[in-house]
């Protein structure tokens, strides 16, 4: 026998004895019992001496149930996120609050009063902490608001997760970092350029999926994950943003879901170059800032009559035509530009065709010279 049963039956045994005892005061006594010399005390001990020996008959059963709960409840809390132990608790206090409220002109029922009010504070307690847990996107913002302009806050914890430092400075609207625009790398760029001010914040759920990625046995992806990986660290390392890693999650299985849901609850901007999900997160009321369209957006303004000089590389889909490319990788289709494949030569601009794509440049040949 272990010592944990040993010390379980002796508490189960000495907690029957108590019972049996109280259980004695409470029943009445017989004028049988009473007649017979130590009647009494007799009564007293078998009471006390049948509550020890069902205390200790129990105590295996009890043993059990406690190992089994106490590996339920130790699960559980692992699986419960900081922000939900506080609205949780914050819940469970409003409800004790409310039933305290209700039990104080219950108290004054004779004999069932306080048991009403006992039964009160359970109810509304344990409602309190189940609702308040439920609502935590809600009450978190409302307990902490992000700072904005003006605020300087500043929180840090030891490193996890590769090196990437949970520290939190809060001088803009912070932004969310989904797995897509991690992988695709230019946003390390932009930080590092210093357009990007306040937080950026990594959820635990997506630096799980770049872990699982970068474990992958596809050498494809398993190279995307690690680059991913990579990305992150570097930008921890930067002075111009600070990364942040969310322990908050969601019951949602799609990773697109609980971004959309983590930015609700803490007024947050995601940042993607996913096309499926900025149409979501708009959807939802989600601000969404995407790298593709700030891409585009920088690309040169071209208008139909500039001169250019391009180097035709490969030819058309119609007759005739050559294409060239940028330095930016815009398109530009030259009419009659095929003969000068391989060549840099002088065009017109036509036309400028803009596509959720990308921007298309249509010209002319200003000449049949060749620059080069």
């Amino acid at each position: 026998m272990s010592v944990r049963n040993k010390m379980t039956r002796v508490l189960m045994l000495g907690a029957g004895v108590i019972f049996g005892y109280l259980i004695y005061r409470a029943m009445p006594q017989t004028g049988a019992a009473l007649s017979v010399e130590g009647g009494e005390l007799r009564v007293m001990v078998g009471a006390m001496t049948g509550g020890g020996l069902v205390g200790f008959a129990v105590a295996p059963v009890i043993s059990r149930f406690g190992l089994w709960f106490g590996r339920y409840v130790d699960a559980r809390i692992r699986k419960v996120s900081t922000h939900g132990v506080i609205s949780g608790a914050v819940g469970m206090i409003v409800g004790l609050i409310i039933a305290n409220l209700l039990a104080i002109p219950i108290a004054s029922i004779p004999e069932f009063g306080s048991y009403i009010g006992i039964a009160l504070n359970v109810f509304f307690g344990v409602s309190g902490l189940i609702v308040g847990y439920h609502k935590r996107e809600e009450i978190i913002p409302m307990l902490a608001p992000l700072p904005r302009s003006g605020e300087n806050v500043h929180v840090s914890a030891p490193a996890r997760d590769r090196g990437i430092a949970r520290a939190y400075v809060g001088k803009a609207t912070p932004k969310i970092l989904d797995t897509s625009v991690i992988i695709d790398g230019r946003i390390a760029d932009i930080a590092d350029s210093g357009f990007i001010e306040g937080t950026l914040i990594v959820p635990v759920f997506v630096l799980e999926e770049l872990q699982h990625i970068a474990d992958s046995s596809d050498v494809l992806k398993r190279n995307r994950g690690r680059r991913g990986l990579d990305i992150l660290n570097r930008m921890q390392k930067g002075q111009n943003v600070t990364v942040q890693i969310v322990d908050e999650t969601f019951d949602d299985p799609e990773v697109d879901s609980k971004l959309i849901r983590l930015g609700q609850a803490m007024d947050a901007t995601i940042l993607t170059n996913d096309f499926n999900l900025n149409k979501v997160a708009e959807l939802h009321g989600v601000e969404v800032l995407n790298i593709n369209e700030l891409a585009n957006a920088l690309k040169p303004v071209v208008l139909p009559g500039e001169e250019m000089t391009v180097h035709v590389i490969k030819d058309g889909k119609e007759s005739g035509q050559g294409v060239a490319y940028l330095d930016d990788g815009t398109m530009v289709v030259v009419d009659g530009g095929r003969r000068y494949i391989g060549d840099y030569v002088d065009v017109l601009v036509t036309s400028v065709l803009q596509t959720s794509a990308g921007r298309m440049i249509f010209a002319k040949m200003k000449s049949a010279e060749r620059v080069s």
